[in-house]
């Protein structure tokens, strides 16, 4: 199975001096194609930085990144930004729509600003949306949408088109419990089509659906388990999986 993401010891610091922050220290991660892989941890363990070195939103102090085998430390600006809209889709807590465009505008936006004609951006956005159930909100603009549709939409924009990586930061953030194991169950979907996806949560029962938990505390990437109980075990009899 190839390897989508790879991390080689990578650290992160912020600031100088006194105000220095080590966020990430020397972390060494992979992520295979099919692959899920839940990140857990305390506040400022280092989460979501790790989630935005891994997809190229910024850079890693040390260290190196690899997306399909690529470095990203050889890539022009310019040249990171076209594999970010090509190969990588970001699910945000706050789902960052547009509240200006639909939700086929929305999700055909990545496509068209890397070239696709608008005709073939908002057929393949309807493709996407409907493989999540929203197609038929596509005209809609997302004051109009519920919680669980506005990540649905949100979903089918990380994933539009043929990227291969999917990178989300609590993504059930601000879901209720149906509509969180509904988003973390299209999540798997994505990865039994061949992506890569990196979740960031909190919650232990929505870890209970990767196929592995990595622990961060401090910076430091502490613990990788092996996989959880099912969904549906952990969901029926809700044990809590200790870090």
């Amino acid at each position: 199975m190839s390897t989508l993401l790879e991390l080689r010891q990578v650290s992160k610091t912020y600031g100088e001096g006194s105000t220095e922050v080590h966020a990430l220290r020397a972390v060494d991660l992979s992520v295979a194609a099919g692959e899920m892989v839940a990140i857990m941890g305390p506040s400022g363990s280092g989460k979501s930085s790790l989630l935005t070195i891994a997809g190229s939103l910024e850079d890693a102090t040390e260290g190196e990144v690899l997306i399909e085998g690529t470095p990203m430390s050889g890539l022009s600006r310019g040249d990171r930004s076209a594999l970010r809209r090509r190969s990588i889709g970001f699910v945000f807590q706050d789902f960052n729509l547009l509240a200006g465009l639909t939700a086929a505008e929305n999700v055909a936006m990545p496509l068209e600003l890397d070239g696709t004609s608008a005709r073939a951006a908002r057929q393949l956005a309807l493709i996407a949306l409907d493989d999540l159930g929203v197609a038929d909100r596509a005209d809609h603009f997302p004051d109009d949408l519920s919680g669980g549709e506005r990540q649905r939409v949100a979903i089918a924009r990380a994933v539009v088109g043929d990227r291969r990586l999917l990178l989300a930061d609590e993504p059930t953030g601000a879901l209720d419990s149906t509509n969180s194991e509904s988003v973390m169950r299209l999540l798997r979907g994505i990865c039994s089509r061949g992506a890569a996806v990196v979740v960031v949560t909190h919650e232990p029962q929505l870890a209970a659906w990767a196929d592995r938990v990595v622990f961060l505390r401090d910076g430091f990437l502490v613990d990788q388990t092996a996989p959880p109980p099912g969904p549906e075990v952990l969901l029926a009899s809700d044990p809590q999986p200790q870090p």
